[in-house]
């Protein structure tokens, strides 16, 4: 049974790659993954805010008091801030040697110059590919959507202009017409796409009157939204597409494959269950394949994708959400 596929050129033993997470924070938890049968792992991100700030706080304790004590001029190493960033990069070199699949480095900029440094670095590191994670709030009331798309494209273009390795972009699926945004990437040199981006907003804290910060894992229903997208893109944007959200079971990582997905990332079933669930989602998509006399994944991916005219699709998609809302029953549900 073939379960081979190609992401960002790169080619995977199959589908199933580990996404960005407190699991890929470290060598040790990259190592697991791997083990365990990941196809490639995503590094957990790099957050430029949070290096630069630990660098100008270090940089602040070495000059503290020097104009009064000399000798502590000595005690803080020239270096120390760098230190934040090399760990990170030592931890990709080693994963790189050691754990056998691509390594794929995930960046989460804030400026200009932080984007193309950083992506330089992995790529000297020896990323195989770079992952953009392009999280960024359009607070201001007059920022237009177009700015925003316009920003967004300007990231990708610094980027791939600075590196020779493969380039992804991890979208949200917030912007207004996101298929257009899609082949926007693409033609601006986008190597591949991740749909989607999860946002994560504060809660209220009722007692403290405070934001209150949470993550909730995903569930399985919150793979419809990528799902309708990854259908609707596979065939008519030329890059690669990865799906990820909602991916819990071997039959989540199915309905990607057979929407077109080149390749399904899956976090929070590992956070959930631990790096050696990835034999339970392997073992369950050839469980699928042998029962229905799929030879290769490649024999079947992409049976379900739009094809035709975008009007066409639309029109389905239309149809599609009448009968759910019309077919709906509510003593059913209720039993639930």
């Amino acid at each position: 049974m073939d379960l081979r596929t190609t992401y960002l050129g790169l080619e995977l033993a199959h589908p199933i790659v580990a996404s960005a997470s407190p699991l890929c924070a470290d060598l040790d938890g990259i190592m697991r993954l791997a083990d365990a049968g990941a196809a490639a792992v995503v590094l957990s991100s790099i957050f430029e805010e949070q290096i630069v700030a630990q660098e100008l706080a270090e940089a602040a304790m070495t000059e503290m008091g020097t104009d009064s004590q000399p000798e502590a001029a000595g005690y803080w190493p020239p270096d120390a801030g760098s230190n934040v960033l090399d760990g990170r990069l030592e931890i990709l070199r080693r994963a790189v040697e050691r754990a056998g699949v691509p390594i794929i480095a995930s960046l989460n900029g804030c400026s200009a110059s932080g984007w193309v440094d950083f992506a330089r670095k992995l790529e000297q590191a020896g990323a195989s590919a770079i992952e953009l994670n392009i999280y960024r709030v359009p607070a201001d009331p007059a920022e237009s959507g177009a700015s925003v798309e316009a920003a967004a494209l300007e990231i990708l273009r610094r980027v791939k202009a600075a590196v020779g390795v493969p380039v992804s972009v991890k979208m949200a699926p917030f912007f207004s017409a996101p298929g257009h945004m899609a082949a926007q990437f693409a033609e601006a040199g986008a190597d591949g796409l991740v749909l989607f981006n999860r946002f994560y907003g504060p809660d209220v804290d009722l007692a403290a009157l405070t934001a209150r910060d949470d993550l909730h894992l995903s569930n399985p229903y919150d793979i419809r939204l990528p799902l309708m997208w990854v259908g609707l893109l596979s065939r008519r944007i030329p890059t690669s597409i990865a799906a990820s959200t909602g991916v819990w079971s071997g039959a989540d990582v199915v309905k990607y494959l057979l929407a077109g997905a080149d390749a399904v990332m899956t976090t929070s079933a590992l956070l959930r269950h631990g790096p050696a669930y990835l034999g339970t989602l392997l073992g369950e998509l050839r469980g699928w394949m042998q029962r229905r006399g799929h030879e290769s994944v490649a024999a079947f991916k992409g049976q379900l994708a739009a094809g035709g005219q975008p009007d066409e699709a639309a029109q389905f998609l239309r149809a599609q959400y009448r009968t759910i809302l019309t077919t709906y029953d509510a003593q059913s549900a209720s039993r639930l």
